[in-house]
């Protein structure tokens, strides 16, 4: 397998509008970014992700673009985007920008002409449909819940709208709007970008027809996904997005693609494919949702969460790449989802970072991540902002829920979980803005910020830079070969790595127990040294006994 870059790199994702504010308006902004570069460079992170900055009437926070060649004004101008890129390659850190093509905001041009008239040359970059015995074109439900069609009373037709109905789909179809689409894509590579995240791009081929599809019982509209994800022709528009735009330049792809399986993500990531380097799948952040879907919360079985990630690490090795991820701006905070955000805040934190840093594939970590930020619990509907969160709430209570069901719901899996502003220190709003932030701060920023963190040598923050220094001494971390052992341990995942004559052990105990591992019996002879545990006086015999939520990470070298 080739050796590239973005295979050694590791990521950090940041959510403008919360990460930094530095003019007082409640609003992190590009400046504010800028400021905080060299706390990225302490952190050892090499690629940065950019969630959405371009201009966009904000309806779902950015991802609805009205100027996909500018910037939204609250974050800045185009000179501090492009102050932004120069000092991030003057620390030997690279940008990777995100781009939302499945929609565009009902803002943007194109959508204005749109919607002009039936035969506008706009009209085909959209997805347009008569109406069906006087309603919907077909039963499909948006993903923020309702239809997904919206009359529009100037031409007496439906547009589709997967999303919010202010982010009208885009019509792949045509090639007219492929080519601008990759006409502005290598606008942006022109200036340097180092890649793209790409937004729900599996979404971007619709089935011909658009079939009605079956919905769940009680339900008025039908989810339709089988029609639009990973559609007829997705595998022929990303080649030939290769052609036109990425493959002039030395760049990183990420797509991300709920319902993509493994066997799909083979083609999508396959080295010889020229598709994307690596996909964004949600199996694994799926595994604690009910038979209602995302809302409908139950506990997560560890033995799933192996079955899952194992299945993953297993199918694409050798053939494509993996990322490596437990939060993002549309998770909750791993750490209170699959932790103990109590008592073991910083064992369990640093247990989830070992598990997914040790793995093969490049990991992603999220503003706050590597401070243990936790999930909120805001007292009143009124204090959340997520469109998706939002509509939830309405209609759980229309559809029978009680609000204390529905509350912790939200407290479980709400967006707005991993938004709330980056906390810097203790000082009002964690630091984040002298101003009242467009959305509240975790009450718990005094107790847990950057500068505490810091100041810590055994705090999470210090725990995730030597997670990250030890990705770059070690190719085995790298390049080794998966293996998970334990297969059916209850409350430990460990798994193995292994590269010519070395092995690297991984053990995590998930829970707050003291389990005993006995050591393969292969490397039970071999030498070794610790590389990194969460505890300071880590303790290995032939049978180990795992304090609560301890990781060890053991190097043999044969």
């Amino acid at each position: 397998m080739k050796k590239h870059w973005w295979k050694e790199s590791v990521v950090y994702q940041i959510y403008p509008r919360s990460f930094m504010d530095s003019n007082g308006d409640g609003v992190g902004d590009l400046q504010g970014i800028i400021s905080k570069l060299d706390y990225l460079k302490e952190l050892g992170i090499d690629v940065v992700w950019l969630s959405p900055v371009y201009k966009s009437p904000n309806d779902d926070n950015g991802y609805d673009i009205s100027d996909y060649q500018d910037i939204m004004m609250e974050f800045g101008t185009m000179e501090d985007w492009e102050e932004l890129l120069r000092e991030l390659h003057k620390r030997e850190i690279k940008l990777i920008m995100d781009l939302v093509v499945n929609h565009s905001s009902d803002e943007h041009i194109w959508f204005a002409e749109s919607r002009k008239s039936k035969d506008n040359p706009y009209r085909d970059y959209y997805i347009w449909r008569e109406g069906r015995n006087g309603k919907e074109p077909n039963n499909w439900g948006s993903n923020f819940g309702g239809s997904a069609w919206e009359f529009d009373d100037h031409t007496g037709e439906y547009y589709l709208h997967l999303f919010s109905k202010k982010q009208p789909d885009l019509n792949w179809d045509n090639p007219e709007l492929r080519n601008e689409i990759y006409s502005m894509m290598t606008w942006w590579l022109g200036k340097g970008i180092d890649g793209f995240r790409m937004d729900v791009v599996n979404f971007i081929s619709k089935e011909e027809g658009l079939p009605d599809d079956e919905p769940k019982p009680g339900k008025k509209y039908a989810s339709g996904s089988r029609y639009y994800r990973n559609g007829p022709r997705i595998h022929e528009y990303l080649k030939e997005m290769n052609e036109k735009a990425l493959s002039k330049y030395d760049v990183m792809t990420v797509g991300e693609m709920p319902g993509v399986t493994p066997q799909l993500a083979r083609q999508y990531t396959g080295e010889s494919r020229n598709e994307l380097n690596m996909v964004f799948q949600f199996e694994h952040v799926s595994l604690d949702n009910g038979p209602g879907g995302k809302w409908d919360l139950k506990p997560l079985d560890l033995r799933d969460l192996k079955a899952n990630l194992t299945k993953w690490q297993n199918e694409l090795d050798e053939v494509g790449w993996n990322s490596l991820y437990f939060n993002n701006h549309d998770q909750p905070r791993s750490v209170s989802r699959f932790g103990n955000d109590g008592e073991y805040r910083e064992k369990s934190a640093k247990m989830l970072a070992t598990l997914l840093h040790m793995m093969k594939g490049t990991p992603y970590v999220y503003q706050g991540e590597e401070i243990g930020m936790t999930n909120v619990r805001f007292s009143r509907i009124e204090e959340y902002r997520d469109i998706e969160t939002l509509n939830f709430y309405k209609e759980a209570l229309n559809g029978g829920w009680t609000e204390e069901k529905t509350l912790e719901s939200i407290y479980a899996k709400g967006r707005d979980n991993a938004r709330t502003p980056m906390q810097w220190d203790s000082s009002d709003h964690g630091g984040f803005s002298h101003g009242i932030p467009w959305i509240k701060v975790n009450p718990n920023y005094k107790n847990i910020n950057v500068e505490k963190a810091l100041n810590d040598p055994d705090s999470v923050f210090h725990y995730y830079k030597k997670l990250i220094e030890l990705r770059k001494k070690n190719e085995i971390i790298v390049y080794g070969k998966y293996n998970l052992i334990l297969d059916n341990h209850r409350v430990v995942y460990a798994y193995t790595r292994t590269l010519g004559n070395q092995i690297l052990l991984v053990l995590c105990n998930f829970y707050g127990g003291n389990p005993e591992v006995e050591l393969p019996a292969d490397i039970q002879e071999k030498k070794f040294e610790v590389l990194i545990g969460n505890y300071k006086d880590t303790q290995v015999s032939r049978i180990i006994k795992l304090r609560p939520y301890e990781a060890q990470v053991l190097l043999f070298n044969s």
